[in-house]
């Protein structure tokens, strides 16, 4: 079948009139643009594009890709519009993405609010960063949690906003977590089995920070991209783990896990992104201001 996404792409950069501008508005690297119009043209078994001075024109193939193309993104438009004039009053859809980097248990205490929404429905998506911001600028996801603020870019004219910021605590399995190690924290991180998120998450770097800061070298025996899968191999006696105030409550929906310690230079932020189309959403707008009285820490 027709990869449409590839077909996006080819019409972004005729409507641009070349790669590197279409890189732009889509805010991607340009190898990937043009990767993708290339996969389309492989796909279909014809060139579309041919170099023309800076930029590219449209072969007789293009031009019929092209055409069609337009017809078939102009619809969507329109599929989209009508489709939510008619569900106005029914379903009520959020669509969110997840960076990968970001704790899922803190990701759900902040989403806590919109859950008794009558009639929600809920979409995640976790990706890369990058790649969500792409998928937002194009509007097909109303809002992004991430751990970070989103860059400057005035061709995807995205906002941001910081919604929390929570200290870190320590939670392991009873078999591990006695009192000794309780009363030697942080220094029993040295000799207990720790968990800790990958160096993609923000979180990973301010945790090597802290160990820096206070000579503490921890006996590091699981990284974990997914916060409640780490929750879920701690309790099963793993390791102990790090994971912050604001998703800590949801630790107590995995057994056998005790609080260890805290530690209360070290915080994870995580920030709402949106474009100027999920700001008219209100449950966005709910997610703003509730996460605006859901951030412990300074």
């Amino acid at each position: 079948m027709l990869n449409f996404r590839h077909l996006y792409y080819f019409w972004i950069v005729v409507q641009e009139g070349g790669f590197s501008r279409a890189a732009e508005r889509l805010g991607m690297a340009v190898q990937t643009v043009s990767m993708q119009v290339r996969d389309l043209e492989k796909a279909l078994g014809h060139q579309l594009l041919k170099p023309s001075g800076r930029g590219v024109a449209l072969t007789d193939a293009g031009q019929a890709a092209f055409a069609r193309a337009d017809e078939v993104f102009h619809l969507g438009q329109r599929i989209t519009d009508e489709v939510r004039e008619a569900a106005s009053t029914g379903t009520v859809r959020l669509s969110v993405g997840l960076s990968d980097g970001i704790s899922k248990l803190a990701a759900h205490a902040l989403l806590e609010p919109v859950l008794a929404t009558p009639q929600l429905r809920l979409v995640c998506h976790e990706g890369e960063f990058e790649e969500l911001l792409s998928e937002l600028a194009l509007h097909q996801l109303d809002v992004v949690l991430a751990g970070q603020a989103a860059p400057p870019n005035p061709n995807r004219r995205l906002r941001s906003e910081r919604i929390a910021r929570s200290t870190i605590q320590w939670f392991g399995p009873t078999s591990l977590v006695k009192k000794s190690a309780r009363d030697h924290f942080p220094r029993s991180l040295e000799h207990l089995p720790v968990l800790l998120p990958t160096s993609h998450s923000p979180l990973r770097a301010a945790l090597d920070q802290w160990f820096h800061a206070i000579h503490v070298r921890p006996r590091v025996v699981g990284e974990f991209e997914d916060s409640a899968l780490l929750a879920v191999f701690a309790a099963r006696g793993l390791g102990v783990f790090p994971v912050s105030e604001l998703g800590a409550k949801d630790v107590s929906l995995v057994r056998g896990l005790r609080q260890l310690g805290s530690s209360p230079d070290v915080a994870e932020e995580v920030h709402a992104i949106w474009s100027r189309r999920g700001q008219n959403h209100p449950l966005v707008r709910q997610l703003l201001a509730g996460g605006q009285g859901a951030a412990p820490g300074p």
